[in-house]
């Protein structure tokens, strides 16, 4: 078993759908399958089929829906396609920018929203846990009847390393957005997201999101936007330019080559 999830994670079979496919999706993420969870249970969360997506479930609240790459738009978002491009995060990326690379996709919010604006978008995720989640998410989303009916292809899925992965392309994106975990301001006002708070447990924060950038610099023909809390200091000092939103803000770092 992998010792990244060893002891954390497992496969909760639960009869929706054939055991193959659970046991399939636990040897692509070495953990093993479990029937019944009971206190002996030595794993902290588990993925099963609910409700006709892939979800990531934690032990003290099996019962509830558990989490799952969500496709809808998050409230007071563009429902029509391509949604109009504006915001904060719109003006970051440059309304003349046509091709992005999310580095750090994580729960896909922010690169479903670039996707539904329009963006030619290739999504990185180096997590196998969320790769899952995602790829069963854009799977949903090629089903969507808009989707189809438009003919618009979703993001590309890209597992790995970001900063492997950035190095090696041969179609290099006009702009790379990076969206790295900090660690949570030291406040008891200021809890995370539950998410958020199961990804860190998982996976920790990102600690090479400096590498990452300067990867990213040498990679982007046009800019590197970084999204961060409005508590954290820029990721390379001064930006080229800022844009604010609630309790974030995305600094934009333009390449001059």
């Amino acid at each position: 078993m992998s010792q990244k999830y060893k002891g954390k994670l497992a496969v909760l079979f639960e009869q929706q759908g054939g055991l193959p496919d659970y046991s399939l999706l636990a040897k692509r993420l070495d953990i093993p399958v479990v029937i019944l969870v009971t206190k002996a249970t030595q794993e902290e969360f588990f993925l099963s089929w609910r409700d006709g997506r892939l979800k990531l479930l934690d032990k003290e609240l099996l019962k509830k829906g558990g989490l799952s790459v969500d496709i809808e738009p998050r409230p007071g978002e563009q429902r029509s396609w391509p949604a109009p491009k504006k915001g904060a995060l719109a003006q970051a990326l440059g309304r003349r920018t046509k091709t992005i690379v999310d580095a750090t996709t994580g729960w896909g919010q922010d690169s479903l929203h670039i996707f539904r604006m329009g963006y030619e978008l290739r999504c990185i995720e180096r997590s196998p846990i969320m790769f899952e989640l995602l790829a069963d998410g854009f799977k949903r989303l090629a089903d969507v009847d808009w989707v189809i009916d438009l003919d618009i292809q979703v993001p590309e899925l890209i597992s790995g390393n970001a900063i492997e992965v950035l190095a090696k392309l041969e179609k290099k994106p006009e702009c790379i957005y990076i969206d790295p975990m900090f660690p949570p301001k030291r406040k008891k006002s200021a809890l995370a997201k539950k998410p958020m708070t199961i990804l860190r447990d998982l996976l920790g924060d990102d600690e090479d999101r400096e590498q990452l950038f300067e990867v990213a610099m040498r990679t982007a023909t046009k800019r590197v936007v970084v999204k961060s809390p409005d508590y954290a200091k820029p990721i390379a000092g001064k930006p080229n330019e800022s844009f604010s939103g609630k309790l974030l803000r995305y600094d934009v770092y333009l390449n001059g080559k």
